[in-house]
């Protein structure tokens, strides 16, 4: 019915009397019958809604669809929304624009790497036009929130192309972080609570691109356990583990990857039987390799943030117990549409968790042991 008023409006009304309100409410109604359309997994779908849609379309107002998590997506093209941002506008206005049009859910999965650089580049670009100055709070965290999420898409983009170099690669993992350190916690909306945790996951899982490539920052033994880097089959990464006697040409092991191998991470156990390295192979997605010591020689396994299908999450080596030869992670996972945060006691050699808790400070080990430089940068903690 709004979507009537609306079109019969921009029909009658002389060329000078329409403005952004009318495309501002026209966007909002075609935006809440996107949502109303899309079917989630486990609910039973809107019998009416197909009907509504078919009168939309009349109408011009156009959607999109495409099957993500085993539902379909359904998702408004944004035609009003980007007229809203053309046309003298209020501040609230073009915010909800600039949200409504840079939606992750509504970003083509389909999308070639070029392709889907190109859109986030777009997305950044509609979101830092927004002036918030004059905004209320919960808005402005919102916009903070959003921004983190793409800034964190970028870098792990960027970071995809050799060519683009380490600084646009550092510079858009800085700014994710500090979009997420921006958000003002006492006006945080409740409803808005799963888009924290998701924006914190996006940004989680990207965050070693805010350190400068050649930079390690966990503690590791000079002279023992570390990793080389080289070129494998076009877009590989191939991990060398080296030490003093063992060069990359004769590594230790050698393990290939298509994903992104963020070298700062790098954290070798003290007495160098164990070393732990972040590799991100999808947007929102990293992984921790751990390397160690078998009587039969070196082995690595791939630790996932959840046993389910990648979607968001991350899991990240945090300090090592000494004498033990347990290690300590978090990790925090989107699963099932919930959100998940624990910090773990991991024995290496079976890649089983002895004991976790959803806060650092119920884990004896998590407050003697955890390595300073991973407390100063996680956003696990926040």
């Amino acid at each position: 019915l709004g979507i009537g008023y609306a079109a019969a409006y921009l029909k009658a009304a002389p060329a000078d009397a329409i403005n952004a309100e009318v495309f501002d409410a026209l966007g909002t109604f075609a935006e809440r019958l996107a949502k109303r359309a899309t079917v989630r997994q486990g609910k039973a779908p809107d019998t009416s809604v197909g009907a509504h849609l078919e009168v939309a379309a009349a109408y011009g107002v156009r959607m999109v669809s495409f099957e993500r998590e085993e539902q379909v997506q359904i998702c408004y093209n944004g035609d009003a929304f980007r007229r809203v941002l053309a046309l003298p506008a209020s501040d609230q206005q073009k915010a909800l624009a600039a949200l409504a049009l840079t939606r992750h859910d509504c970003v083509a999965p389909a999308l070639t790497p070029t392709e889907r650089l190109a859109v986030d580049h777009w997305r950044a670009e509609v979101l830092d036009r927004v002036e918030t100055t004059r905004l209320p709070e919960v808005l402005k965290n919102r916009l903070h929130l959003r921004r983190a999420g793409v800034w964190a898409s970028l870098a792990w983009q960027r970071a995809r192309r050799s060519e683009a170099g380490a600084g646009p690669v550092t510079a858009a993992g800085k700014r994710a972080v500090d979009e997420l350190a921006a958000i003002n916690r006492s006006e945080l909306a409740e409803t808005d609570a799963a888009t924290y945790s998701d924006a914190a996951i996006r940004v989680g899982a990207s965050r070693w691109a805010a350190e400068p490539a050649g930079a390690v920052l966990a503690a590791t033994a000079p002279g023992s356990l570390g990793i080389a880097t080289s070129p494998g089959q076009p877009g590989e990464t191939c991990v060398h583990l080296v030490d003093p006697r063992h060069d990359a040409r004769h590594s230790l092991l050698t393990r290939c990857t298509y994903g992104i191998v963020w070298t700062a991470s790098a954290a070798a156990h003290p007495q160098g039987t164990a070393l732990a390295l972040a590799v991100q192979p999808l947007d929102g997605w990293r992984e921790m390799w751990v390397f160690r010591q078998e009587a039969t020689g070196w082995k690595v396994d791939v630790v996932p943030p959840a046993t389910v299908q990648p979607a968001l999450g991350y899991v990240e080596f945090a300090g090592w117990v000494p004498g033990s030869g347990q290690m300590l992670t978090a990790r925090e996972a989107k699963v099932d549409g919930r959100y998940k945060l624990s910090f773990e006691l991991l024995n290496p050699a079976t890649l089983e968790i002895d004991r976790w808790a959803d806060k650092p400070a119920s884990l004896s080990a998590f407050q003697r042991w955890q390595a300073p430089a991973w407390k100063a940068r996680t956003v696990s903690i926040r």
